[in-house]
């Protein structure tokens, strides 16, 4: 029988034909893929012809696009809706696909030939993206082990394998961690201070298990609301103490392990490079460039935001107090945090839900991208999809189509936490066509219930319109390479047009047009929108603080500070020390859970979500000076968008703003500076 996954999809638009794919299907789709590939790689190889740009590298990038997609729609689906097969097939297929990568890069005769075209190719001759893609070719070998000996190359190979196996481990044992809890209530007194509509989807959930009462999950959805409303705090302990303790626990699921063999195994890779440690080998291609720039960005921030974090803790202590705490504890953080909020703000998370609606918000966000560059999205029932809630909508510009976007809301137990934007099928020029990307959104939101439809907090918005962000970088994309095209730019760049989008959130006259009331349609009060814009920064100190914990315990894991003896919760202790505001509770740990920088691409990177918010925070400030919709501004972004990874992130944000950012407009909308001091 063919394999439907090893031919062209006849679908419209090539899209991916979820409902006719086996899951048995993966497995020999993707040895065809490799082999395919392989021989395309040796086509380039045996060429008689001497080696040109286009022979070689031109050749290379379009070699293996099969097993790129059927890997690609593999490794989202178990992300977003996997299952026991699915998790085995991963832990088998990740090593072959690593030991495949290898098998090109660390050949001989392939770099040999990538090297000739790299040193006598006229670069005059070539475009600035052509120019581009061959720099990162003959960069992507040098740095990855073209120029090892044998016995390295060999050693290399190893450790690569290993690695795939040990990241897609760390991500199953979190999966399986945060969908085997469960908090079981069965009286009334349990449920004091939450409101209606979370205690009626806690009993949904405990229906779906056949339990009476209600049940709460380490699901965002459920976890969130419980350790914001809760009275009862020896509940909200345990439910934070189930959180904290994911992966962390003396069972078959324990990350720690993993998490050393990882460090370990990523500092000999550095190592037999020729780097001083991961993040050196990481950073190399990064706008920070060394860890040094990376600490000292860090550090500059920790000495700015601490002064503010510690007076807001110190207003939380306060009311706390009041309730008789004399020490507060993590499990008290949310719940104070709300507290405050409704009193300094007469502000309610929960009482603005009702006017961001899913549906409204999502419209919103559409609205900005029409606003903006010119294009519209229409719902599609033709699209297949691999979950019933998932749906599709065709993106077109000027009538023509432009991309696919699918959009996948909900938490099941086959999904993994977060939020996140992925890709199907990437954009590329070829043969005088423009092929068009296939995107996807999947986020953890709250489910509609029998009488309401799904409801955001305000932080479930501003998540909505960051990953919409990262969707309209690839929606955009408009280049002849895709290697270069969409997201694939330096990470510690890829996070400006999400974070760019959640400016949106915070604009009076924006919100005023899509906030309403999903019963009544009336708006929402004009003193509670002047509440959000007022509360934007609110807390912006401690959150500054925790972003910077993560971001120095990832550089410690990848400078060589993790030591063979340290005790995973010692070092993360020792580490985040200046950053913790609160007591760290024994036997609790945030690294076996810490997907971003283990199993996620984030490793020596985390610090890019601080960098970037300079970058958005100096973009918006751009657009408020000539208007949120200038088109003229937002032709500027249009085109820095659309050439994704083409030129250096820096010469792409200076054409667009005018000059190089600076940290001042950062500073500004977090609270932690005067406008004087601007």
């Amino acid at each position: 029988m063919d394999n439907i996954l090893l031919a062209p999809f006849d679908t419209p638009f090539e899209s991916v034909p979820f409902q006719h794919i086996e899951q048995e299907a993966f497995e020999p789709a993707i040895l065809q893929g490799i082999q395919d590939a392989k021989q395309e790689i040796e086509h380039i190889i045996t060429r008689s012809s001497p080696p040109t740009f286009d022979n070689t590298i031109v050749a290379l990038e379009r070699a293996g696009r099969r097993l790129h997609i059927i890997a690609g729609v593999f490794f989202n689906l178990n992300a977003a809706e996997t299952n026991d097969y699915l998790q085995h097939l991963a832990q088998k297929i990740s090593p072959l696909l690593a030991e495949y990568a290898n098998d090109i890069t660390l050949n001989e005769s392939l770099f040999e030939r990538i090297k000739f075209v790299y040193h006598h190719t006229d670069q005059a001759l070539l475009t600035t993206e052509e120019k581009r893609l061959l720099d990162k070719t003959y960069t992507n070998f040098t740095r990855n082990g073209a120029c090892l000996i044998a016995d390295q190359k060999e050693k290399l190979r190893a450790i690569d394998k290993e690695l795939a196996g040990l990241k897609v481990k760390f991500s199953q044992n979190v999966l399986h961690e945060t969908n085997a809890y469960r908090l079981h209530l069965t009286a009334d007194e349990q449920l004091t201070g939450l409101p209606t509509s979370i205690k009626n989807a806690a009993r949904e959930e405990a229906k779906k298990h056949g339990l009476a009462g209600w049940v709460f999950t380490l699901q965002q959805p459920s976890f969130m609301p419980f350790m914001k409303y809760s009275n009862n705090r020896d509940l909200r302990e345990t439910l934070y103490l189930a959180s904290a303790k994911r992966a962390f626990q003396a069972n078959d699921y324990n990350n720690t392990t993993t998490i050393k063999r990882i460090v370990r195994l990523r500092q000999e890779r550095a190592e037999l490079l020729g780097y001083e440690h991961h993040a050196a080998f990481v950073l190399q291609e990064r706008m920070a460039e060394n860890a040094a720039a990376v600490n000292g960005f860090l550090l500059d921030l920790l000495q700015k935001a601490k002064p503010f974090a510690e007076q807001e803790i110190a207003e939380l202590r306060a009311l706390a107090k009041k309730d008789g705490i004399e020490t507060m504890m993590p499990y008290d953080h949310a719940y104070y945090t709300e507290k405050l909020r409704e009193a300094k703000y007469n502000l309610s998370e929960e009482a603005l839900k009702p006017y961001f609606s899913l549906t409204r918000v999502l419209d919103a966000a559409f609205l900005v991208a029409q606003k903006l560059y010119g294009v519209i999205f229409q719902e599609r029932a033709d699209i297949q999809v691999y979950h019933e809630e998932v749906k599709v909508y065709e993106v077109l510009e000027n009538g023509k189509h432009k991309a696919l976007l699918y959009v996948d809301w909900f938490p099941r137990s086959g999904k993994r936490a977060g939020a996140w934007m992925t890709a199907y099928k990437g954009q590329y020029r070829e043969d005088g066509k423009n092929v068009r990307p296939h995107v996807s959104i999947v986020c953890n939101f709250s489910r509609p219930t029998a009488d309401t439809p799904s409801l955001l907090t305000f932080n479930e918005v501003t998540t909505l319109f960051h990953e919409f962000g990262h969707a309209i970088h690839g929606i955009m994309a408009d280049t002849v390479y895709e290697s270069l095209s969409g997201t694939h730019v330096y990470w510690d760049f890829v996070e400006l047009p999400s974070q760019f989008m959640e400016n949106y959130c915070y604009e009076k006259e924006f919100l005023q047009g899509f906030a309403r009331h999903y019963a009544t349609d009336e708006p929402l009060p004009e003193s509670a929108l002047a509440k959000i814009i007022a509360s934007s920064n609110f807390m912006e100190g401690y959150q500054t603080l925790r972003q910077l914990g993560f971001g120095l315990l990832d550089m410690a894991y990848h400078t060589g500070q993790l030591k063979a003896d340290s005790a995973i919760e010692t070092f993360e202790k020792e580490i985040t020390k200046e950053t913790q505001l609160y007591p760290v509770l024994s036997g609790t740990a945030q690294s076996p859970s810490f997907s971003h920088i283990f199993p996620g691409g984030y490793s020596s990177g985390y610090y890019a979500y601080k960098w970037a918010e300079v970058l958005d925070a100096d973009a918006f400030a751009y657009f408020k000076e000539s208007g949120i919709f200038n088109q003229e501004v937002a032709q500027k972004f249009k085109t820095l968008l659309s050439k994704g990874g083409t030129e250096d992130p820096m010469h792409l944000y200076v054409a667009f703003r005018g000059r190089k950012p600076t940290i001042h407009a950062l500073l500004k909308r977090a609270g932690l500076i005067g406008t004087s001091e601007v």
